[in-house]
């Protein structure tokens, strides 16, 4: 979901995580990860202006950040 809503491509995001676009379909497919590689791909979507939201009863999701001095 974070992907698709970056607009970022599977190549996109491997390369910009520096990891193989074949990792981000894993992941994708819901296969276990490295914690190592999982903080890669994280960082990498958080650079693309997404904000993770922590399980809150409702579950976890993702939503973009607000641009800086966006309207909310």
């Amino acid at each position: 979901m974070a992907r698709a809503a970056t607009g970022l491509g599977v190549r996109e995001l491997a390369q910009a995580a520096a990891v193989a676009a074949n990792t981000i379909a894993r992941l994708e497919r819901g296969e276990a990860l490295k914690a190592s590689t999982l903080a890669a791909i994280r960082a990498a979507l958080e650079a693309a202006g997404v904000v993770f939201i922590a399980e809150n009863g409702g579950g976890a999701g993702v939503r973009l950040r607000t641009p800086q001095g966006g309207a909310e």
